[in-house]
């Protein structure tokens, strides 16, 4: 026999995490804006939180278009700038200036998820990367060279990523995404949804959040949950 006492079943059992899940598009400007304060509150809540990111689908179906369509490019760029810090390329400014660049988040979106595929723990990175080309280096979301780069850039497979951008798994992934994205309700982006164990999903954030605001939502909110059921 021996005199040390036993665990009780629940002993080793732990509470799971909460996830975080960012619906961006890799064409829209308020997310490029955004993407340093998130990319800062992910870091701090790496080890506490599930996190990843997924495409919303900004411009598809009727909404796929010339960049030229759509008015005011600079004057809403100049906006992000300010409240943000976003920097945007000549490159970008470029396209905007000719207004025949054809802006497609079906494309965007399926050559992220083959990307992502290499490192769905990295998809934070990857979206940045993916974002900074577009609205640093003016490359096209649409063409597969482009995702050679972002991979080569964060240390992926690049020859991978390019021969994997548009093939039918990528684009079954970019319909996941889109259709988690609708499930939810997303109608903006960025949209960070919270999802805790025993609650409903919730956005928290805005365009605008500095990561410490990101912070202190999430401690917050989590600090209310875990009241939850208790006298």
């Amino acid at each position: 026999m021996t005199d040390h006492a036993q665990n009780p079943p629940h002993a080793h059992e732990t509470t799971p995490a909460p996830k975080l899940t960012y619906v961006f598009d890799a064409y829209c400007g308020w997310c490029y804006g955004f993407e340093a304060a998130f990319g800062d509150f992910a870091r701090s809540r790496a080890d506490s939180a599930a996190i990843e990111v997924i495409s919303g689908g900004l411009f598809v179906g009727s909404r796929v278009g010339p960049i030229g369509a759509f008015t005011g490019l600079h004057a809403a760029n100049e906006r992000i700038t300010a409240l943000t810090g976003a920097q945007f390329g000549p490159a970008f400014r470029d396209l905007v200036d000719d207004g025949e660049f054809v802006l497609d988040s079906t494309d965007a979106a399926r050559g992220f998820a083959a990307v992502r595929a290499q490192a769905p723990h990295r998809s934070v990175e990857i979206a940045q990367a993916l974002q900074s080309a577009f609205y640093l280096q003016g490359a096209s979301l649409s063409d597969a060279r482009t995702y050679r780069a972002v991979a080569d850039r964060v240390g992926l497979d690049g020859g991978r990523a390019e021969a994997e951008a548009f093939t039918d798994a990528s684009s079954a992934a970019a319909e996941a995404d889109f259709a988690r994205a609708s499930n939810w309700g997303v109608r903006g982006f960025p949209t960070v949804v919270l999802e805790v164990p025993g609650r409903a999903p919730v956005a928290i954030g805005s365009a605008t959040s500095t990561a410490d605001e990101l912070r202190a939502e999430l401690d917050g909110y989590l600090g209310v949950s875990s009241q939850a059921g208790r006298p």
